[in-house]
């Protein structure tokens, strides 16, 4: 569990209705129905449209990684390459087989099954970076959908201001309607802005940084599959693959 993100959402709350309190206010001053429904689902709307339907279900698969990020073993992950290169160096290539079917990460699992069938390692690059940049392409973009409604989000909130405003001034003279629409129109402003730099922007910043290490581990495995089937020392494949830890 990343505990981090529990913290940093905590904490933006915290800040912002103390603050709020501290300055005289009170939370339900900050509670809008219409305000909330004009930000969320103009932000969903514009979220929706802009988006294809299998990056958008990538991005709610991944929104989990917020809490509970997959974990990312980079020390543990060269140890096993330079298992594997030892398995190799003592059996041969075909000793990989047994621990290619008991491979549980497919990336991985992809490569050993390549080294075993005797591929040359020019086509196990070919093959493996296929894998390593779809996937990763496919987090960014899915990571960016929240950038995106980052982006929206204070605009809507804008929006929302204007609307509100506008009820205002259509009921100048009836005194007791001007102050739902005020609210409305402040409301909507810091629901737009709140909801943007507060939760969208910095959980697409997150998401793209766990995709990033994801990337990072991919590339170490790519390598130190390269390594093997050009049948370099395990020592030395592990002076290698220890750049990575940089």
């Amino acid at each position: 569990m990343d505990a981090l993100s529990l913290v940093g959402l905590s904490l933006a709350l915290v800040a912002i209705i103390g603050g709020n309190y501290l300055e005289g206010g009170h939370v339900g001053a900050l509670i809008n129905g219409p305000a909330a429904l004009i930000v969320i689902g103009g932000t969903l709307g514009a979220a929706f449209l802009q988006t294809p339907v299998n990056v958008f279900k990538r991005s709610l698969a991944i929104l989990r990684w917020i809490i509970l990020p997959p974990h990312i073993d980079l020390p543990g992950g060269i140890n096993r390459v330079v298992g594997w290169s030892m398995v190799a160096r003592k059996e041969g290539l075909l000793g990989l087989e047994p621990v290619a079917d008991s491979e549980a990460d497919p990336y991985a699992r992809k490569g050993l099954q390549l080294l075993v069938d005797g591929t040359e390692p020019e086509s196990i690059r070919g093959i493996l970076e296929v894998d390593f940049f779809t996937q990763e392409n496919r987090d960014i973009q899915a990571a960016k959908v929240f950038e995106s409604m980052g982006g929206y989000a204070p605009t809507i909130g804008i929006i929302g201001a204007v609307m509100g405003l506008i009820h205002v001034m259509s009921n100048l003279a009836d005194p007791g309607a001007l102050g739902s629409g005020i609210a409305v129109a402040f409301v909507a402003t810091i629901y737009g802005v709140a909801f943007a730099n507060l939760l969208l922007l910095p959980v697409g910043n997150k998401l793209k940084s766990i995709a990033a290490r994801q990337s990072v581990y991919r590339e170490m495995l790519l390598e130190g599959i390269l390594s093997i089937a050009e049948g370099e020392n395990p020592r030395s494949i592990e002076l290698k693959l220890q750049g990575f830890l940089n």
